[in-house]
């Protein structure tokens, strides 16, 4: 290191941090995939996904009191701080809403994941976890699901990313 390179500040933000990290798991991602397979690698990607989800729900049930949502709006505000912990929205463009007396959809117009997965080079044989990521959280949160799907994605080429989570009794 040159004297110049000390006197300079370091211009590396957070976000710079983030983009190499989900830059390594799309690479990551890549590699299982070549050495074992797409199927393997969706897998081990869904489950950590999943995982990394659910403790993240447990941590905003925690941060509000450690009671389950009381009813639909204060779930969609739940979903919303799970999504702002796992997902920067610098990194997203998207929304939570209510679409139904119990009845959440998430819609999303960019997804990082996706972006990182094709830069990577493995877009054709990735799956996306969201369903899974959105069991997490509601594990987390300690809300049963009667419905988790998703009714597009921008991964199979629609304009959109539109999930349906319908919350149980």
């Amino acid at each position: 290191m040159t004297a110049i390179d000390r006197a300079q500040p370091s211009t590396v933000s957070t976000m710079d941090v983030y983009r190499q990290w989900w830059l390594h798991d799309a690479r990551w991602y890549q590699g299982v995939a070549k050495r074992f397979g797409h199927e393997a690698a969706n897998e081990i990607n869904a489950e950590a996904m999943r995982y990394v989800a659910e403790h993240v729900g447990r941590l905003v049930r925690k941060r509000a009191g450690g009671k389950p949502p009381g009813d639909i709006d204060e779930l969609r505000d739940r979903y919303e701080s799970c999504s702002d912990a796992m997902f920067p929205a610098e990194l997203r463009d998207g929304a939570i809403s209510v679409a139904g007396d119990d009845l959440v959809e998430l819609t999303m117009r960019r997804n990082f994941a996706v972006t990182m997965v094709r830069m990577a080079g493995s877009l054709d044989g990735y799956e996306c976890p969201c369903t899974g990521i959105h069991a997490g959280w509601s594990a987390g949160l300690g809300v049963r699901l009667t419905e988790n799907c998703a009714t597009s994605c921008l991964r199979h080429g629609d304009a959109e990313c539109r999930l349906l989570m319908r919350k149980g009794e």
